[in-house]
C-alpha cells in the first residue's frame, strides 16, 4: 500500500483525468500516473465502473484528477509554474502544451486543452526581471510584456540594454 501524500492538489476535470494524467506523465520529468479510481456507483456525472479519480505526480507533486462533471472549469487563478533552464526545454515544454490542443497566452502562460494554465518560466527571465539593476530589470520585464511563449535570447538582450 502507498503512502496517501498529507497535501495533495486536486484538478477538478469534466471527464478526462486520465487522459491529463498521462499526458502530464510523458512530458514532464518526475511525473507518473498512479492508481485509477472507478466509481462505486453512479455519481453526478457519470456511472458505475467509470473512471471517477487518478492519482498522479506532476514533477513530483501530488495530484489527484476529479472526473466531476462540466460544473467547474480551470481558471488562471491555479497554475503549474515550470522553471525551465534553457530555451530547448521552454520550447518543448511550450510546444507539447499548446500543440496538443491547447492555446497560448502572454508572458510565458498557456493551457492545455483541459483548461488548466501552465506557466513555462525560464530561470534567465525569473533571474532578468529580478535583476539588483532596476533599469535592467525593467528593460527584461517591458520585452516579457510582449512576448507569449519566452523566448530567452530576447530577454537577456533587453537586460543588457
Amino acid at each position: 500500500m502507498v503512502k496517501q501524500a498529507k497535501n495533495t492538489i486536486c484538478l477538478w476535470y469534466e471527464r478526462d483525468a486520465e487522459e491529463a494524467a498521462h499526458f502530464y506523465a510523458r512530458i514532464f520529468p518526475d511525473s507518473f500516473v498512479g492508481a485509477v479510481h472507478l466509481a462505486p456507483g453512479d455519481f453526478p456525472s457519470g456511472k458505475k465502473g467509470e473512471v471517477l479519480t487518478v492519482e498522479f505526480a506532476v514533477m513530483g507533486i501530488p495530484c489527484l484528477g476529479l472526473n466531476g462533471g462540466p460544473a467547474f472549469r480551470h481558471s488562471e487563478a491555479f497554475s503549474f509554474q515550470v522553471a525551465t533552464i534553457d530555451q530547448p526545454e521552454t520550447d518543448r515544454y511550450w510546444n507539447a502544451i499548446v500543440g496538443n490542443g491547447g492555446q497560448e497566452s502572454e508572458c510565458g502562460w498557456c493551457k492545455d486543452k483541459w483548461g488548466l494554465s501552465w506557466q513555462i518560466t525560464p530561470i534567465a527571465l525569473t533571474e532578468a526581471v529580478t535583476d539588483p539593476d532596476p533599469a535592467a530589470a525593467r528593460r527584461a520585464f517591458d520585452a516579457m510584456m510582449q512576448m507569449k511563449k519566452i523566448d530567452i535570447a530576447a530577454i537577456e538582450a533587453a537586460r543588457r540594454g
